[in-house]
Order: C-alpha cells, then sequence, then structure tokens
C-alpha cells in the first residue's frame, strides 16, 4: 500500500511520517495555483543543471484516463491507448525530458475533440474554466505548440522521439526538420518509402495551349513505393545487436538496422533514415529519422530511452556512434 501513488503517501514522504494528506489533496485540488508556472519551473531546473544540459532527449506521447461521464473537460468517446480501445475518456497530450535515470514531465496541454468547440458547449466551456482565447488544436499540432515552447525557452535536449499518432505525421517532422530538431518517430508498417531517390517536381506545362497547367509537386519518375513492413527481411538489410537496457535479466540487446530512404513529407521530398529494431526477436518496430546534412549510417545512432507516460512503448534516440 505504501508504494501507491495517494496523497496519503506521497504527504507521508514529503511533509511529515503521520501526514494523513487532506492538506496536500485540498492544495491540489481547490487552491488556486498555475500548472504551467510549475512546470515552467521545472523546465528551469533542468536548464541550470549542468549535467543535463547534453544528452536529453524529448518524449512526446499522451495518455489517458477513463470516464464515467462528459461532464470533465475533454471528456468524450475517443481512443484510450491505455485500454486499447474507443471509450469515454479524458486524453492529454504531453512533452517529457529523459536522460540517464531522470526523466520528468515538462509541458502537457488537455485535448480538447472538436465537438467541445461548438455552439452547444459555450456553458460548459465557461463552467469548467476553459480559457475563452482556446481553439481546437489536433493533438499534433498540441505537441508542435509544446516542442516550440520549451524550445525557445531554452530547455536543452538533443532529440525527439514519439510514437506513430505522431510520427506518421509528414506535418510534424517537416515542422521538426525544419526547426532543426532531431527526431525518431514511430510509423506505422504501412508507411511508403522508395528505396531510390525519385525525380520530384511541378511536371512541365503541357504541350496542347488549352492542357491545364499542374501546380502541385509529384513524383515525376518510374519509381514505386513499399510498404516498410515488406523491408524488414531484406536481404540488403543487416542487423547489429545493440544494448538497449539493463533487465532483471541482464542487459537488454535487439538487432538494429538501419537504410537510406525517401518520403513525401507533407507535400516535400524528404530523405530519412528506416530505423528497424527486432523487438525481443518477435516482432519489428519502425521509425523514421531525420536524415541530416552529410549523415551516414556511421553516424547516425540509436539507443532506448525508457518511456516515463503511462503506456507508451516505443524506441527513442539518442545521437551516439552505434552502427558505425
Amino acid at each position: 500500500m505504501e508504494t501507491q501513488r495517494t496523497f496519503a503517501n506521497m504527504a507521508r514522504r514529503l511533509i511529515a511520517p503521520d501526514a494523513d494528506g487532506q492538506n496536500l489533496q485540498q492544495f491540489m485540488s481547490d487552491s488556486p495555483w498555475s500548472a504551467a508556472a510549475v512546470l515552467a519551473q521545472v523546465r528551469g531546473k533542468i536548464a541550470a543543471t549542468p549535467a543535463l544540459r547534453t544528452g536529453g532527449v524529448l518524449l512526446l506521447d499522451e495518455s489517458a484516463d477513463e470516464k464515467a461521464g462528459a461532464k470533465s473537460a475533454g471528456a468524450g468517446r475517443q481512443h484510450n491507448g491505455r485500454l486499447g480501445k474507443i471509450e469515454m475518456s479524458q486524453v492529454g497530450t504531453f512533452l517529457a525530458f529523459y536522460k540517464g535515470n531522470v526523466w520528468t514531465w515538462v509541458d502537457g496541454e488537455l485535448f480538447l475533440p472538436e465537438h467541445w468547440f461548438t455552439p452547444a458547449m459555450v456553458q460548459q466551456r465557461q463552467r469548467l474554466g476553459v480559457p475563452a482565447e482556446r481553439q481546437f488544436s489536433t493533438k499534433i499540432e498540441l505537441g508542435w505548440q509544446m516542442i516550440q515552447r520549451v524550445k525557445a525557452e531554452g530547455l536543452p535536449f538533443e532529440a525527439l522521439a514519439c510514437d506513430d499518432l505522431y510520427g506518421r505525421s509528414g506535418w510534424l517532422r517537416r515542422q521538426l526538420a525544419q526547426a532543426g530538431i532531431v527526431y525518431m518517430a514511430e510509423i506505422p508498417e504501412s508507411t511508403q518509402v522508395y528505396l531510390t531517390r525519385p525525380v520530384f517536381g511541378v511536371p512541365p506545362a503541357p504541350a496542347q495551349p488549352h492542357g491545364r497547367q499542374a501546380s502541385r509537386a509529384r513524383v515525376l519518375s518510374a519509381e514505386q513505393p513499399v510498404e516498410v513492413r515488406q523491408l524488414v527481411r531484406d536481404a540488403d538489410l543487416t542487423f547489429r545487436r545493440i544494448s538497449v537496457r539493463p533487465t532483471e535479466r541482464g542487459v537488454l540487446d535487439d538487432p538494429f538496422a538501419m537504410r537510406r530512404v525517401w518520403t513525401l513529407r507533407d507535400g516535400e521530398l524528404a530523405e530519412e533514415w528506416l530505423v528497424v529494431r527486432h523487438e525481443n526477436e518477435q516482432r519489428y518496430t519502425l521509425c523514421l529519422e531525420q536524415c541530416r546534412c552529410g549523415q551516414s549510417a556511421r553516424t547516425a545512432g540509436l539507443a532506448e530511452v525508457h518511456p516515463p507516460l503511462r503506456g507508451t512503448q516505443y524506441p527513442g534516440c539518442q545521437v551516439a556512434n552505434r552502427l558505425g
């Protein structure tokens, strides 16, 4: 019982051995305090700690809580990753910081489904204190807003890891690349990639004088994309075992492989690394990593980060020479 995360146990550890947690619960539930200010203080402490100024990784993920009804802010029938199904839930999008044995929540936003911004929900939003200026944003957009916020404040980190809800978004990966942020983004096995660089651009004007001129860039050459699921057993893919993390049974090491691929990322042709992990030699986990200028497989690297958010199970990343 003493290991459960209750107000009574937290009070006994933080305040006094005989504390019952009632004052702490009243402070958390009813007192007027700013969660954003607390998170800003956490970010400030990370930035001020010399040992955390290099090697840190950001983790972008969501966490859901099941709800009995739709009266809580943001509650609605939506996907609950902890339950693995659509259920009446409240979902938050979170950004965490990780390095070694240090991990902590550094930012978060409550996801409000789109129907919460309809005229019928005005009184409900006011009753629950939803800021009047709040507008609908997808989970991916909330994640990008948080990344921009912590980056602007100077939070030190070297890479960002996310699961396939965020990794499948070419828009998000493009924003990260343009901001110079190294990412390791898990992707669905149905993701299509090119194995050689295709010719990409706006088609030339038609020969007929009244022909319609194309305005959007597209693949102009004969290369055909393939689904990444087809590549995991490719004979050209060389796997190497890499130590992932220590466990109770010893060091967990899994086979990893990388190959350069090209993707259509939010309307642009992008060169990325496909990273394949044979997890526990049972299932394959697939990620796309930003391909930096002049980077080769020798300088691209992998390592496991321990997901600090409940329900997350995806490879993270650090910059290290692990496949060279």
